[in-house]
């Protein structure tokens, strides 16, 4: 019997895309605000590391003496711009998103622990005072999935805990646990005792 020729696979639609990018992300530039009085609400950028919350929210992890943080308590109002287009020989070929949002401060436990799962190295100031969670609740999401692929899609198309954003258990575990480093002694090295030497007999002289 002649077999059947597989179907060839669909295409990922746009909203799919999206969330596997979102899933894979771990920085992005964050468009904030400054303030009328002092700089005419220029609009201002920043590079920020990101994980992303159970339901695909992104989760920062932010100093107050940041610009931008300073920019969000004034105004929470936030875009971030999330890059997959590296390693392309042209960028403009791969997929970048923009979402809109508000950033909202959170003490939330586990989304601080989903964000030092995704970014180890936040450990060293994850206890400094003036560090805090921020969730970014999008409204909107603007989506370029390469040439002439633009889509503005609703917050609801990727936002939840349906679109499979769950953490690992691997990393949520390393996250959760605080590492304790294990203390070795050196092993002492075995000194080979001097070899003690006997006198020598006086030569016995000839009668």
């Amino acid at each position: 019997m002649a077999r059947r020729a597989a179907k060839p696979a669909q295409p990922q639609t746009p909203p799919a895309a999206l969330v596997d990018l979102l899933r894979g992300a771990d920085r992005a530039a964050l468009a904030t605000t400054l303030p009328a009085a002092a700089y005419q609400a220029w609009p201002y950028a920043s590079l920020v590391l990101m994980a992303v919350a159970a339901d695909g929210s992104p989760v920062l992890f932010v100093s107050d003496l940041a610009e931008h943080a300073k920019n969000i308590a004034a105004d929470n109002r936030v875009s971030l711009l999330i890059d997959g287009t590296a390693g392309r020989k042209d960028p403009l070929t791969g997929p970048r998103v923009t979402l809109l949002g508000r950033a909202v401060r959170t003490d939330d436990a586990d989304l601080k622990a989903r964000f030092l799962a995704r970014q180890p190295a936040a450990k060293l100031y994850a206890g400094f005072a003036d560090f805090h969670v921020y969730r970014v609740e999008v409204t909107r999401a603007h989506f370029v999935a390469g040439f002439g692929r633009i889509h503005w899609i609703a917050a609801t198309e990727i936002i939840g805990e349906k679109y499979g954003y769950a953490m690992p258990a691997a990393r949520r575990t390393a996250a959760q646990i605080p590492s304790k480093r294990r203390t070795t002694k050196p092993a002492k090295r075995k000194t080979a005792k001097p070899l003690k030497r006997k006198p020598a007999k006086p030569a016995r002289k000839g009668r």
